[in-house]
């Protein structure tokens, strides 16, 4: 067995640990960075299943880490488009309140949406939202002028391309263990040592947390968000992007409508418990999967306190008129032949033990590794800032 030393070792080349080699070169010119992924090209997963939105920071709690990041990865996120060539669609985003019960959760959504910097928000009446998506029905909306769409995947090669024969692809780490200078990683026959290890495993980080003795009690629960594509010729009902006021139990922002580069508009996702981590359209149940889920006592304690929840999107999901019903709450025009069956992500959702569904990025670090453990959306929005915090954390270490 073939070792190869350096300084740093990136798990995972989706978006997040791509940006995060990208910055870790910038930061550090010379130094030695390796990402090793497992599938045979970097973003097969969450970065490439996804809506493209650009967010604005409008949902995050001030303060938190998703605010701050979000907010300055959407500014680094504009300029690396621009300067990379690749598309953006600033289309804007209506939030809207169908029922006079939503109304305190909007206000929310407005002082929120302020204290992170959003200078354009505007709140409209039903006027207002007909001017801006004449389709579209609702009480009251916030017009979030700071949104926009562009393709992740695009992203994430162009970040790939820049930094060449630094990734390792078809490289599935089975092994971590600790040496006196850092950390040794195994993948079958090949073997990597690093000064600092970098997990930005995604669906897989708790297991990679784990593998390097991370005494976490969080766990990934993956949850399938199915899209679907407004049929030919029914385009003209959205303009933009037309979001509901989120349920703020939950992490999620509830099916929505997504007008694409291509001009295409994407309706969804809804949020359903998977059957296995990287559970596509056509691909199998994981019966490992299903036990690490099924062992975890933060598993049960949300299927408790959700049930009723979770039974409601299964049904959504099993329906098309029922997912349709949900989407005509917003645009009553839609009709349930509409809708086309289109692409399936799964998003890795973080859960604690006492059945928390972490709202916010969840990053930590011992005395040699970095583990992202939590980076749900808006973590491609945020994927350049990311991957600086993650650099500054990475920098302390090295110079200890």
């Amino acid at each position: 067995m073939t070792t190869r030393t350096h300084d740093v070792a990136v798990i995972g080349a989706g978006i997040v640990g791509l940006a995060t080699a990208f910055a870790l070169e910038r930061r550090f010119p010379g130094l030695d960075v390796l990402v090793v992924e497992k599938e045979g090209k970097p973003g097969q997963h969450q970065t490439g299943h996804n809506s493209g939105v650009i967010h604005s920071g409008l949902y995050y709690r001030p303060g938190s880490l998703k605010a701050r990041l979000c907010v300055e990865g959407r500014h680094r996120m504009l300029e690396f488009c621009e300067e990379a060539g690749v598309p953006v669609g600033s289309y804007g985003k209506l939030v809207i309140a169908t029922r006079e019960a939503h109304r305190a959760a909007l206000e929310t959504l407005w002082e929120r949406g302020r204290a992170n910097g959003l200078s354009g928000l505007e709140k409209l009446g039903p006027d207002g939202i007909r001017s801006v998506e004449p389709h579209a029905t609702g009480i009251a909306a916030l017009w979030v002028p700071e949104t926009g769409v562009t393709d992740f995947a695009a992203v994430a090669e162009r970040i790939g391309d820049r930094l060449g024969g630094m990734i390792q692809t078809d490289t599935k780490i089975d092994s971590i263990s600790f040496k006196t200078e850092g950390v040794q990683l195994g993948a079958g026959e090949k073997s990597f040592d690093a000064k600092v290890l970098v997990n930005c495993a995604g669906l897989h980080a708790d297991r990679i947390a784990r593998l390097a003795g991370v005494n976490t009690s969080i766990r990934i629960i993956p949850f399938r968000g199915e899209y679907y594509t407004l049929r030919r010729g029914s385009e003209d009902l959205v303009n933009g992007l037309i979001y509901p006021v989120p349920d703020p139990r939950f992490p999620f922002l509830g099916v929505h409508f997504t007008r694409r580069l291509n001009g295409t508009v994407e309706v969804g996702p809804n949020a359903v418990l998977a059957l296995a981590r990287e559970h596509y359209r056509g691909t199998p149940p994981s019966v490992r999967d299903l036990w690490d889920m099924m062992s975890f006592p933060g598993f049960w304690r949300v299927v408790g306190r959700y049930w009723r929840t979770g039974t409601k999107e299964m049904w959504h999901s099993l329906r098309v008129s029922s997912y349709a019903r949900q989407a005509r709450s917003l645009v009553p025009d839609l009709r349930d032949d509409d809708l086309e069956k289109s692409f399936v992500g799964v998003r890795a959702q973080a859960v604690a033990r006492d059945g928390r569904l972490l709202d916010d990025f969840e990053i930590i670090t011992t005395d040699n590794t970095v583990h992202v453990l939590n980076a749900p959306s808006p973590a491609a929005t945020s994927s350049l800032a990311i991957g600086e915090h993650i650099a500054n954390l990475v920098g302390d270490t090295l110079r200890r």
